[in-house]
């Protein structure tokens, strides 16, 4: 009988989308016999899943919550945009964001914890939510933001219902000013990085390798212009401040009014507030971005299933 070991028992839940404890159970029936175990959970009618699991699921939906000084936002994602309206679906993911604030956005964490009102594990409802729907689906990612003093907001964009969404932001702002003030502040800046799609907050926390290959690009666009080496210096550094400008959420125009810079917004709002401001962090999820999603010929998919 082959050990039935941690890295086989992931092995089997990644090759058939079944909870953990069923894939330590089908392991132990079949003797550690991956194949055989993979047989014993489509016979205990964990079929469904299994068959879908190869299927791309780029669709679903986001979920945040705030909850004062903390915050999540996770995504869950299936294969059609239709699945986003379905009420189990939709329970699912917002049962999922709460359970998540316990779990400080650790996603492997989330999987095995107990799911609320089943014998169930996060996983393993996801799993019978497979079955149930009859689409692929994932608990692709989470993400928690919290502060000591201050407020987590959240905003997302075009709701499907309230929390659920295609896009989620979280925006932290440690402060010992007035909660109410922060928290309007904090919703105003969420809804700005969902329009204006920051990837850094500060300037210091832009990726090296990103910025050496920006630099390399703008000198070689300067130098095309003919102009002398110290010259290309400083249009080097001008075109970086208007990158800086597009990624890093500080550097940003301010959406709402068109020519602040987020920094000076923060900066500005203190004394409305009552007390120094700090933009601590932000986290932004939009739907199945990453994800490579299927091209498919329609009419070679239908000529397909005619021929079936």
């Amino acid at each position: 009988m082959a050990e039935i070991t941690a890295s086989l028992v992931k092995e089997l839940r990644d090759k058939t989308g079944a909870g953990m404890m069923d894939c330590k159970r089908a392991l132990s029936e079949t003797q550690g016999d991956l194949e055989a175990a993979v047989d014993w959970l489509r016979k205990k009618g964990l079929a469904a899943a299994a068959k879908k699991a190869g299927r791309v699921a780029a669709e679903g939906l986001v979920g945040v919550v705030a909850e004062g000084g903390k915050g999540v936002a996770v995504e869950v994602n299936a294969e059609t945009d239709f699945v986003a309206r379905n009420d189990q679906f939709q329970a699912f993911v917002r049962s999922v964001a709460q359970l998540s604030l316990a779990k400080g956005g650790d996603v492997e964490a989330l999987k095995d914890a107990p799911y609320p009102g089943t014998d169930k594990t996060v996983g393993e409802q996801l799993t019978a939510l497979i079955a149930t729907i009859g689409e692929n689906m994932s608990l692709r990612r989470a993400a928690a933001l919290s502060v000591s003093q201050g407020v987590v907001a959240s905003y997302v964009h075009n709701a499907t219902v309230p929390g659920l969404g295609k896009i989620g932001v979280l925006v932290a702002l440690e402060s010992a000013g007035d909660a109410g003030k922060l928290a309007e502040l904090g919703k105003q800046l969420a809804m700005h990085v969902a329009a204006a799609n920051p990837q850094y907050l500060t300037v210091d926390a832009v990726d090296t390798s990103a910025l050496d290959r920006e630099r390399d690009v703008l000198r070689e666009q300067a130098r095309a212009s003919g102009k002398p080496e110290n010259i290309i210096d400083k249009m080097v550094e001008g075109r970086l401040r208007k990158f800086y400008e597009e990624v890093v959420l500080l550097e940003q125009i301010y959406v709402i009014d068109g020519e602040s810079r987020v920094a000076k917004v923060v900066e500005a709002a203190a004394k409305e507030i009552g007390a120094p401001v700090k933009l601590a962090g932000f986290v932004r999820y939009a739907l199945g971005e990453g994800i490579e999603k299927e091209q498919k010929d329609f009419a070679a998919e239908v000529a397909a299933q005619l021929g079936g």
